[in-house]
């Protein structure tokens, strides 16, 4: 499989980012012109930025200060962050790996937020009637996952838990969507997925669990935004960060109503978002320096397994904002 099947993928992703660059350049022209007018939101297929575009409080909210927001979806973290530094995206959310990753490209971007960690929102699941009962069982197996989305590092501390280094399975690497038909077809013995991706194959795909984050790690999730847009516009910042706690404390109140305005956006049953929901965390938080002592660990991580390039310093990174 995979060569085949691995260019595909990236040629959607390319694809997809030559069009959202292609779009952003007029708000870039704009941006530039005049400041704050513009304000273009990354954001994955499920979260709180789907529930906050929604509502449209924050569209309402920046349009009485003249500002207009612009959504763009991205499949995953790590290809948001692709739009991120190409000039496409100005804030944007991602788990806890795609920023390591990106910052040891060169990303410029700052941290300004985060979520409670929810370390049940991702797991690595076999097909029910696999023979493979553990993760140690995964030795010389295939494992498809999304390289550099927060699975990446779950699978590299689920392996070292189970006395397995990282050689000792072959990465299959594919965006979700990839990586499911590869699943779903027997092509792979394992998929490193998170949430709803996760609940949506534990009741469609006959998955199972052989471990999940609990006790591995935190999957945290991120809010970033580039470096050059956080300094200039602070106030948009705080803006969205503000709009976002608050859809998510009205979110973990009202879980069943979210399920069912996620469910046509996202095109999932809300049964199965509701399963995911429950195993999100909520409340939107400023980056404490414990969390990027933990994102440290993470970039020393990958750093030592030659994944990334170069060792990183993390705080780099830290939004010093007045």
């Amino acid at each position: 499989m995979s060569d085949r099947s691995l260019s595909l993928s990236r040629r959607r992703a390319l694809a997809q980012l030559a069009a959202v660059s292609a779009g952003a350049f007029a708000s870039s022209r704009l941006f530039a012109a005049d400041a704050g007018k513009t304000l273009r939101i990354g954001y994955q297929k499920y979260g709180n930025f789907v529930v906050l575009k929604a509502r449209g409080t924050l569209d309402k909210r920046l349009a009485a200060q003249g500002v207009t927001v612009q959504w763009l979806e991205f499949p995953a973290g790590p290809q948001l962050l692709e739009g991120l530094n190409a000039g496409a995206v100005d804030i944007g959310t991602v788990g806890e790996t795609p920023p390591i990753f990106a910052q040891a490209a060169g990303v410029d971007f700052v941290y300004v937020g985060n979520e409670p960690s929810a370390p049940r929102a991702e797991a690595i699941v076999v097909p029910k009637d696999s023979p493979i009962q553990t993760v140690a069982e995964l030795r010389g197996k295939k494992v498809v996952l999304n390289k550099g989305s927060n699975v990446h590092y779950l699978l590299v501390e689920a392996l070292k838990k189970a006395g397995l280094a990282y050689t000792d399975i072959q990465p299959i690497y594919l965006a979700p969507a990839d990586a499911r038909a590869a699943f779903v077809q027997g092509s792979v013995d394992a998929w490193a997925i998170w949430d709803p991706y996760l609940a949506a194959a534990e009741k469609q795909a006959n998955a199972r669990q052989i471990t999940d984050g609990t006790n591995l790690v935190r999957n945290i999730q991120y809010y970033l935004a580039t470096r050059k847009f956080a300094t200039a516009q602070p106030q948009l910042v705080r803006a969205v960060l503000e709009e976002l706690d608050l859809v998510d404390r009205w979110a973990r109140d009202n879980i069943p109503a979210v399920a069912t305005q996620l469910a046509p956006l996202v095109g999932l049953d809300a049964g199965i978002l509701e399963v995911a929901l429950k195993r999100t965390a909520y409340g939107v938080q400023s980056v404490a320096p414990a969390t990027l002592e933990y994102q440290q660990q993470i970039a020393d991580v990958f750093s030592n397994l030659k994944l990334i390039p170069k060792k990183l310093d993390v705080t780099e990174a830290r939004w010093n904002v007045a």
